[in-house]
């Protein structure tokens, strides 16, 4: 499968993207619910019902207002989690989720880089990642480094957006994507830029074959892409070997 629809497109920088995520962290939940027709709840516990280990502890990377985190807690398979993310407010809001929740006394959140996770070799069961890889700076170093933090038979999750397969359902998506998601997100989030950068972003990203191909380049094995949803996102698994 192709890296990306069109190689020419260039990839939009991703340095300092967190910032982007703390102006628009008062709406960034609203925002996921509309844009996607509430399909990324239905992701997220997708990701986590494949969570294959028992009573693990898990690492979400890039966890935003741990969306992600929350439901793997709600699986009743991840007893306990930490939760990194460089964006502030978005993690502050996280926070407030998990309180309210009752979940804070076994899971948390902290400031930390996905690029440079800051814990030990073999520290967790499980490690999930949903819609960040696209915005990392170095990917082979990020997965190098998910790889890393896994105890051996952990299991590495990512959730992220792919393009469809079916060529009249890919050009819908693309049509979505270019021209109503960054209008319909400015005008919700006030942010002009976030919502543009997205679709930029997807459409740049290795999807597939091409992303399961890094994923055993990293050192991971038993590597999977599940499409969902007529393949506008994809889950990826892989395993450390035992």
């Amino acid at each position: 499968m192709a890296l990306s629809v069109n190689e020419s497109k260039a990839a939009p920088s991703r340095r300092d993207v967190w910032r982007m995520f703390d102006r628009i962290a008062s709406r960034y939940d609203l925002l996921n619910r509309v844009l996607s027709g509430r399909q990324d709840v239905v992701w997220r516990r997708r990701v986590a019902s494949l969570v294959e280990v028992t009573e693990a502890a898990a690492l979400d990377l890039a966890t935003g207002t741990a969306d992600q985190l929350i439901a793997l807690a709600d699986s009743g398979r991840v007893t306990s989690g930490v939760g990194i993310d460089l964006a502030n407010l978005m993690l502050d809001r996280g926070r407030s989720k998990l309180a309210a929740r009752g979940l804070d006394s076994e899971f948390r959140l902290e400031h930390g880089s996905a690029e440079e996770i800051p814990f030990d070799a073999a520290t967790f069961d499980v490690a999930a990642m949903s819609f960040g890889i696209r915005n990392v700076t170095d990917v082979p170093k990020t997965l190098t480094e998910i790889y890393r933090v896994l105890r051996p038979g952990g299991q590495v999750l990512i959730l992220e957006f792919s393009l469809p397969a079916n060529r009249l359902v890919r050009s819908l998506y693309l049509f979505y994507f270019r021209h109503v998601l960054p209008r319909l997100g400015a005008v919700v989030s006030g942010d002009a830029n976030a919502y543009r950068y997205l679709n930029e972003t997807v459409e740049t990203f290795p999807y597939g074959n091409a992303f399961c191909q890094l994923l055993r380049e990293a050192g991971f094995a038993q590597v999977t892409a599940h499409p969902l949803t007529f393949g506008i996102a994809s889950i990826y698994t892989g395993r450390v070997s035992s």
